[in-house]
């Protein structure tokens, strides 16, 4: 699912899950406006298997794709459990990602407040 008030981050690519399946990435995305935390959204070609956020193996694939475009910074965590869907992972960034979102587009609503 994407809006036009999407930020693209990167396009298709593969990564391995935990078992060594290898799994179809659509797009990594944010959205172009936030308050603070950067929730990221990694859509995904094919159903995943149940609690596939939670794959370590996965998720630093994910996060190293971030990194080879240009983000430096601590890993993400999994955001909450009821965002998951299932063929959606969505990550909560660091607060470190937010420069590397800035780069690309994304604004900080809560700035126009302080």
């Amino acid at each position: 699912m994407t809006t036009d008030s999407d930020i693209a981050l990167s396009g298709p690519f593969q990564a391995k899950d935990g078992n060594g399946r290898t799994l179809e990435v659509k797009a990594i995305r944010i959205f172009d406006e936030g308050y603070g935390i950067i929730d990221v959204y990694v859509d995904f070609k094919a159903r995943l298997e149940p609690g596939a956020y939670k794959d370590t193996v996965l998720v630093r694939q994910l996060v190293d794709r971030l990194r080879a475009l240009g983000y430096q910074g601590p890993d993400f965590g999994h955001s909450d459990p009821g965002l998951q869907e299932s063929r959606l992972i969505v990550l909560e960034a660091p607060e470190e990602f937010t420069a590397f979102a800035k780069s690309r587009g994304w604004k900080n609503l809560a700035e126009d407040f302080e």
